[in-house]
């Protein structure tokens, strides 16, 4: 009789200890997964596009003072993974800064890598100013 209750004691606890873990995302944002992963991407980034907006604009004397970006209005167009999975990446973003209210003053192809490095940027386009008082 010892001996079956010693062998249903260890059972209960090779049972009891042999709990399955699952793991769940938890998204504490106000978009879904994807979209937050992309933002937060972007955001991440922040430091080499400000560099490549403030070259691009630099030699253009109707280009309003202070212009901004935002990360919802910012495309990531390609992602290149340059040596293997985990390795370095190219991330090609399309950029329209803008000044005042959110008023678009241009286009920008911006390329940097997850590295956070400056790696290029076109130009495409250049919106008029509209000089409101």
């Amino acid at each position: 009789m010892k001996k079956a209750a010693v062998i249903l004691v260890l059972v209960i606890i090779f049972v009891s200890h042999h709990t399955p873990v699952q793991s769940k995302t938890i998204n504490e944002a106000d978009t879904e997964l994807c979209d937050t992963l992309k933002y937060a991407l972007i955001n991440s980034l922040r430091d080499p596009i400000d560099k490549a907006i403030t070259e691009i604009y630099s030699d253009d004397k109707d280009a309003p003072e202070g212009l901004m970006w935002i990360s919802y209005d910012t495309e990531i167009l390609k992602i290149n993974q340059l040596y293997g999975v985990g390795g370095e990446y190219e991330i090609t973003l399309k950029v329209k800064p803008f000044y005042r209210a959110h008023i678009t003053y241009g286009e920008d192809l911006i390329v940097v890598n997850s590295d956070g490095e400056l790696i290029s940027y076109d130009h495409l386009k250049t919106y008029p100013n509209v000089g409101l008082n």
